[in-house]
């Protein structure tokens, strides 16, 4: 599945307020950078994701966030270092923006 041009406008316009954003396609996803640096990604079907680890992927969880799981092609999955965006910074580019700036504080 290919991801749709809507998609990649809708997430650039959800963290346009951090200021410089710009994207890369990648294996069928899209990386989302602020600044040259990568803290979102999208998935194939728009799902937002962003970058977790430690006490930030703790707050996500605790916000109601999911663990990015891909399938491998030997039937196994594997979880990367990502949380999909909180429900209702979906609808709130302020509220999203507040959760990306977190994300990119724990970037390491």
């Amino acid at each position: 599945m290919s991801l749709a041009a809507a998609d990649i406008a809708f997430a650039v316009d959800l963290f346009a307020g951090l200021g410089n954003i710009t994207t890369r396609k990648m294996m069928g996803g899209l990386c989302i950078y602020a600044d040259g640096r990568l803290f979102s990604i999208l998935d194939a079907d728009g799902t937002v994701y962003l970058k977790a680890q430690g006490a930030f992927a703790d707050k996500l969880d605790a916000a109601g966030s999911r663990p990015f799981v891909y399938s491998r092609k030997d039937g196994t999955s594997q979880s990367m270092a990502y949380r999909t965006l909180p429900e209702a910074a979906l609808d709130d580019p302020a509220l999203a923006c507040d959760w990306a700036k977190d994300a990119l504080d724990h970037l390491t």
